[in-house]
């Protein structure tokens, strides 16, 4: 039997969804979004068997620019198979994002020069290879948080009373 084979940029047999691996739900409450742009990111194999099977955890990971390179710093992926990995294993070590010389500069430029912080928003797939959100963001004001969450309730809540109506 023969079964076509989906085609996507030229990688076959990978589907076209990104399913999100994970999320950084905390920097959307902390931080105000102003730029995101995508990134690969260098992994060991095992790591790649964690993420994919959704461990990895991006609560308090930012990313560090060091000799023109950007690292992800403090990104937790915890070992697939205790006894397959070195016993000096560190799980949040730095990771080495892919990006471009262009957008590297860009953001840093961006990022000093109005006091800006990068922080990795979601971990994706894009057909064979595990991307990165990264966000150029700037730290909430307590109060701004307090904005926030009364907009989501008072959303919510309008939600909740449209959907009772109709």
């Amino acid at each position: 039997m023969n079964v076509p084979l989906l085609v996507l940029n030229g990688t076959e047999g990978y589907p076209t969804t990104m399913p999100t691996l994970a999320v950084n739900k905390k920097a959307k409450h902390d931080y105000t979004v102003i730029d995101t742009v995508e990134a690969g990111i260098s992994l060991l194999g095992h790591e790649v068997k964690s993420v994919r099977a959704g461990w990895a955890q991006l609560t308090g990971a930012f990313v560090h620019e060091r000799g023109g390179e950007f690292w992800l710093v403090n990104m937790n992926i915890p070992v697939w198979q205790q006894k397959n990995v070195s016993e000096d294993h560190d799980p949040k070590r730095s990771r080495k994002l892919l990006v471009s010389k262009k957008e590297i500069e860009e953001m840093v430029s961006r990022m000093r020069g109005e006091n800006l912080t990068i922080v990795p928003i979601s971990l994706y797939t894009k057909g064979p290879f595990i991307k990165v959100e990264l966000a150029l963001v700037r730290p909430k004001k307590q109060h701004d948080k307090r904005e926030t969450l009364k907009k989501r309730q008072a959303d919510r809540e309008m939600g909740r009373h449209v959907k009772f109506r109709g």
